[in-house]
């Protein structure tokens, strides 16, 4: 039997604390991420520093709750709840609430359908609609065809958000806030027969919720499975994420641990007057901070974590569009690079940050309230912790 040396007593040691996983921060210990590379956690005055900055958010924009975890080459070094997950009740909030992620959910269905891809199962040129679509004429109760520009759309196009149409500038109706009783086939065969697409697709960058909802269904397609099955089985677990899921509509049904969405006071929009359970593959899962860190860490192409997609399937998936620069499939994307996406729904603000630098965090509020800048509040955290050199 070898000797244990002082470095592998050392790492063991860390490791052994890692493996604890307590909610709330990580303790100010040095964990090993990668070969001779030592992880900081956060002094106790940096780790105040970090709390004085949430506080001073939460206190000018008047949020309730806010959740947050950061981690450096794949090992968490600061986990922590503030505030409240559910005021009436002076719950506090820590860092395994859940919350509804909104739109960071695309970056969910964006590995998912590229877990497809690397199977050959799909092809990013790949058409939706028509004799040679995926969907092929799926969703045409009304008889006739589709529109000409629909059978252009490829699956790339859904994924870069190109497809020529169906967006949420407020130009049209975004189709996945209209008629919230409609099911997902009901709602794309009004949407196909009613909205026509204003642009060729792939020549026209508009955000579109409705094309990450026929993302959904293009998964269901061609697995035979529920979006959210095949999510979890393919992309999640794969991550060593098991809590997460499509979240309910009504506060009746909010999941164990999950917060209370708190709305604005005359914005009318109420957090639980929308489906959120129909918007799964753009916007309806729920989830922790550290759910969605976790994830960014096993698509972030780097070594210190095992990834769940190939090299060159990552590369892809973060490879933005003539039409939009700073978008490509599922996540915004700089030339630093970072890769990112926020969600926004009534009552919800989350973020999701992968850097060039090795870090990946998320932070979730269950308000949205106008300045409020989640972004802008990480960078100013991260910062405040010289050693992780953000």
């Amino acid at each position: 039997m070898k000797p244990i040396t002082r470095r592998t007593g050392l790492k063991r040691i860390a490791l052994a604390a890692a493996s604890i996983g307590l909610p709330g921060v990580v303790r100010p210990f040095s964990v090993f991420a990668g070969e001779g590379e030592m992880q900081h956690s956060p002094t106790q005055a940096e780790g105040a520093a970090i709390a004085e900055i949430a506080r001073q958010t939460m206190g000018k924009f008047n949020v309730p709750g806010l959740s947050v975890a950061v981690a450096r080459h794949g090992q968490f070094v600061y986990r922590q709840g503030f505030g409240f997950a559910n005021k009436e009740t002076a719950e506090g909030v820590t860092a395994a609430h859940l919350f509804r992620i909104a739109s960071v959910s695309k970056a969910i269905t964006s590995a998912a359908i590229f877990t497809l891809v690397e199977q050959g199962r799909l092809a990013l040129d790949n058409l939706i609609f028509g004799e040679k679509g995926v969907l092929k004429f799926d969703y045409l109760d009304f008889g006739g065809s589709y529109h000409e520009r629909v059978g252009r759309i490829t699956l790339h196009h859904l994924l870069t958000h190109t497809c020529g149409g169906w967006d949420n500038s407020g130009k049209q109706v975004d189709p996945m806030f209209y008629k919230p009783a409609m099911d997902h086939w009901k709602l794309i065969t009004w949407t196909l027969r009613e909205l026509p697409l204003e642009n060729e697709p792939g020549t026209h960058y508009a955000y579109s919720n409705f094309g990450y909802c026929l993302l959904g269904r293009v998964i269901e397609k061609v697995t035979g499975q529920p979006y959210a099955d095949y999510a979890q089985s393919a992309v999640l677990s794969k991550c060593g994420i098991a809590d997460m899921r499509i979240g309910g509509n009504t506060l009746a049904d909010r999941a164990v641990n999950e917060v209370v969405y708190y709305g604005r006071a005359g914005s009318g929009a109420n957090p639980y007057d929308i489906n959120v359970t129909r918007m799964d593959s753009h916007g309806g899962w729920i989830g922790t901070p550290s759910d969605l860190a976790r994830f960014a860490m096993h698509v972030d192409g780097f070594l210190t974590t095992p990834n769940i997609l190939k090299a060159a399937t990552i590369k892809t998936m973060t490879t933005p569009t003539a039409q939009n620069p700073e978008y490509a499939c599922g996540w915004c994307v700089n030339r630093r690079p970072n890769w990112w996406h926020g969600g926004s729904l009534p009552g919800t603000l989350t973020i999701l940050v992968r850097t060039g630098s090795g870090l990946c965090w998320a932070a979730f509020a269950n308000t949205r309230v106008s300045g409020l800048n989640l972004d802008e509040m990480m960078w100013r955290m991260v910062k405040a912790v010289p050693a992780w050199r953000a």
